[in-house]
């Protein structure tokens, strides 16, 4: 009688199947995942961008102590971070490049100084080129922390980041002009008064000298005459509320208007009374019942 014979395998080949791979996050799971990071990372981003922004200005008039240059190393490590892992959670990453390019390049520069590509490119003045994309970059993610300290919008806001952007604009100013032969600004609150008066569109006597301060200066003027609209438009609702708020003016006031509200609802009240005691609105004479 014979026995059966257990069935032969292969030398090395595996007995069970290999386990199912786990299923790729659709595009809805990333952008929740997504909004999860923004919000629980929100408030600590604001407080980054803010310092990051003082260290941008102290860095260029100044200069940056050892503990300060750490710090300041280190929130661009954070930041760098950051954008990679919204790169790798968004849904659509070509899109969200093109979104944040800008971010992108200002966190790719001072890349190349630390490895010293720069010098090996050999890019004709690359540092001042890099030092105007570091202002840029670091006034626009310090607007965007006062935003979402402040909310964007209403003239605390406004004047928040345009204190910001005057600092930061002298700063980059100061930084681009001062060693140029015959140039009028020599210190850093000269740049504050220059860039004031730029941003109160008033002008001054000097006119940038380098490539670089020259388009800072345009990007001043058109973040100044910006403001300047939405300035105007605020002084003028409060002359006007304080002129209608007097008793002897004839602008209506909001407190005006909504008793003129009611007034209206109170009579839309009787109106609605009276036809409903009537048994409805009168048809006209040769209107025809339908059946």
């Amino acid at each position: 009688m014979t026995t059966p014979q257990e069935p032969t395998t292969t030398q090395g080949a595996s007995t069970h199947a290999p386990p199912p791979k786990p299923p790729k996050p659709t595009k809805r799971e990333r952008h929740r995942a997504l909004r999860q990071l923004d919000e629980m990372l929100e408030r600590p981003m604001i407080y980054l961008g803010i310092i990051w922004a003082v260290l941008i200005i102290v860095q260029f008039t100044r200069g940056l102590s050892t503990l300060l240059a750490a710090l300041s190393t280190m929130i661009w490590i954070v930041f760098i971070v950051d954008f990679i892992v919204r790169m790798v959670l968004a849904p659509y990453k070509v899109a969200y490049l093109k979104r944040n390019w800008f971010t992108a390049l200002s966190l790719f520069l001072p890349a190349l100084r630390i490895f010293r590509l720069a010098r090996l490119l050999r890019f004709a003045a690359f540092g001042r080129e890099a030092s105007l994309v570091r202002v840029v970059s670091s006034l626009n993610r310090g607007m965007g922390a006062l935003g979402g300290l402040l909310g964007r919008r209403g003239f605390g806001y406004v004047a928040a980041t345009t204190v910001l952007v005057t600092l930061g604009g002298a700063a980059g100013m100061y930084a681009f002009e001062h060693d140029v032969p015959g140039s009028g600004i020599t210190g850093y609150w000269t740049a504050v008064w220059w860039t004031a008066m730029v941003m109160t569109t008033m002008g001054s006597d000097y006119f940038p000298r380098t490539m670089q301060g020259r388009v800072l200066c345009v990007l001043l003027a058109l973040y100044a005459f910006t403001v300047f609209g939405y300035v105007t438009a605020t002084l003028a609702t409060f002359f006007v509320d304080r002129e209608a708020a007097s008793p002897e003016s004839d602008i209506p006031d909001q407190k005006g208007i909504d008793a003129l509200r009611r007034e209206v609802a109170g009579l839309r009240s009787e109106i609605q009374a009276l036809v409903a005691a009537t048994g409805g609105p009168a048809r006209p004479p040769d209107s025809q019942p339908t059946a």
